[in-house]
């Protein structure tokens, strides 16, 4: 038998490719549950550029584990200038991955396909809201889950505004905002999140910008700012209980060091 011939295009027929259509909504968020910021530190970060290697026992030593004050800055993500509303913001990375993530709860849609047609526009959210010191026991990622104190910046009372853009007519206004629900209820954003499982952490919906005017105004860069650099407000008993007790023994362990160390130079 013969092989079976191609079937031939008829000639000058040419591929069709309807324009590409993009919308965008502008959203309102509000929290739902506190927000805990997770950003790594800048000390951090240096270090998995330019390890400086295992610490002797001599260094453990001589250096302190945690500075929770420098541990409660550094946990938030910033804005550097100050021509922004907010000094607080989240990734717009965060926005996005709740929107997919809510996709796996809502039956005929798939996180893939809101990974490439739907995006948050630029680099960053603004968040409005003031800042608490938050301590908390956590587990370590080793094979014995050691435990260890973390101390982060949190959140109780918070709001975000986002431009999301989508590929139409695939994705409506209609779809963001169902998905923005779910995400709320059922992802949320930041450390100790609904989505992990154990914590309900930085759960939100979907809101007017008149339903949190209030928040805008008293929860704005300069209340942030505040709240960063001064003495922070203790987000509950235990963390003002952990860090009072930490900021008192390490002044009696600095003075009993210095008395250590006369005496060792009186006796030399």
């Amino acid at each position: 038998m013969g092989m079976a011939r191609a079937k031939a295009e008829p000639e000058g027929q040419a591929i069709v490719i309807p324009p590409l259509r993009t919308g965008k909504v502008k959203v309102w968020i509000r929290g739902e549950s506190p927000l805990i910021f997770n950003c790594m530190s800048e000390k951090a970060r240096r270090e998995l550029l330019y390890p400086k290697g295992r610490k002797t026992a001599a260094d453990k030593a001589s250096s302190l584990k945690h500075e929770p004050m420098e541990e409660y800055r550094n946990s938030v993500y910033r804005y550097r200038d100050d021509e922004g509303p907010t000094r607080l913001h989240l990734p717009a990375t965060a926005i996005k991955g709740a929107l997919m993530t809510a996709a796996l709860e809502i039956e005929g849609v798939k996180k893939a396909q809101i990974g490439r047609l739907v995006w948050v526009k630029g680099y960053n959210v603004p968040v409005w809201g003031v800042t608490d010191m938050f301590m908390a026991v956590v587990r370590s990622a080793d094979m014995n889950r050691t435990p260890d104190i973390r101390t982060r910046a949190i959140v109780p009372e918070w709001c975000a505004c986002a431009e999301i853009q989508f590929v139409e007519p695939v994705v409506n206004e209609t779809t963001i905002a169902r998905l923005l629900t779910m995400a709320g209820v059922v992802v949320g954003v930041g450390d100790y999140r609904q989505e992990k499982g154990k914590g309900n952490f930085g759960q939100f919906s979907l809101c007017e910008e008149a339903d949190v005017k209030a928040l805008i105004k008293s929860g704005a860069r300069k209340a942030q700012d505040a709240a960063l650099e001064s003495c922070p407000h203790y987000y509950d008993v235990e963390t003002e209980n952990l860090y009072e007790w930490y900021v008192t023994e390490r002044k009696a362990r600095g003075e009993k060091n210095k008395t250590q160390a006369a005496k060792a130079a009186a006796a030399g």
